[in-house]
């Protein structure tokens, strides 16, 4: 395995007036111009990363691994460095927000079928789980409270969405679908099984945000 050192903060010293540097958004394939107009809606810049060596030019201040086909984008991965190189970010702190497809890559145990992941978010996930395209539905989410999100219940767009079968220690649910988990969070690790991007005005996107801006 590829190590990769990983550069400083770009907050850290420098030009007190420089402008914050811009989220990395995964962009192999998938959703990710969606993810980058929910971002800037929250004064957030974003830049699409497709390779090791520009997602470890510079420490992003966070990283969006977005929805799609889990298989397509391990496949595009496969061989690169990418891997490697998103979990050194996530052991270095950076915070992450991983949706749909994301959750799969980050989980520690894919079913329906088996498939490698990187393994870093405590959780079992099971592709497909709630149907394929045309079970696609928006359906109302309930929230944990205490858990940083600023309503009771908020919508939630599921598309070939995975399902969290099992959460490990260090997981904290902050919404359900009925008794289903469908957004966790694991110190800087933000993962939903949904698409809050394609949401106007989603809590999840608004509380990604705040964690962005609360890095030191």
């Amino acid at each position: 395995m590829q190590v990769f050192p990983v550069p400083p903060s770009p907050r850290a010293g420098g030009d007190a007036e420089a402008p914050p540097s811009p989220v990395a958004v995964l962009a192999l394939q998938g959703d990710f111009a969606a993810h980058a107009a929910a971002l800037a809606a929250h004064g957030l810049g974003t830049r699409e990363v497709r390779t090791a060596a520009q997602l470890l030019a510079g420490r992003p201040p966070a990283i969006v691994l977005p929805g799609g086909e889990s298989t397509t984008m391990l496949r595009l991965m496969e061989g690169t460095g990418l891997g490697e190189a998103i979990t050194a970010w996530v052991a270095a702190g950076v915070p992450v927000l991983a949706t749909c497809a994301g959750v799969i890559l980050l989980a520690r145990e894919v079913r329906n079928p088996a498939q490698p992941s990187l393994g870093v978010l405590n959780v079992v996930v099971e592709r497909n789980s709630y149907g394929r395209q045309l079970e696609s539905a928006v359906v109302p989410l309930r929230t944990a409270p205490g858990g940083g999100l600023e309503e009771p219940w908020f919508e939630g767009v599921f598309i070939r969405a995975p399902r969290i079968v099992e959460v490990g220690e260090g997981v904290e649910i902050l919404a359900w679908r009925g008794d289903d988990p469908v957004l966790v969070r694991q110190k800087n690790l933000l993962a939903a099984t949904f698409h809050p991007e394609l949401s106007p005005r989603s809590p999840v996107t608004a509380l990604f945000a705040r964690m962005v801006q609360e890095v030191p």
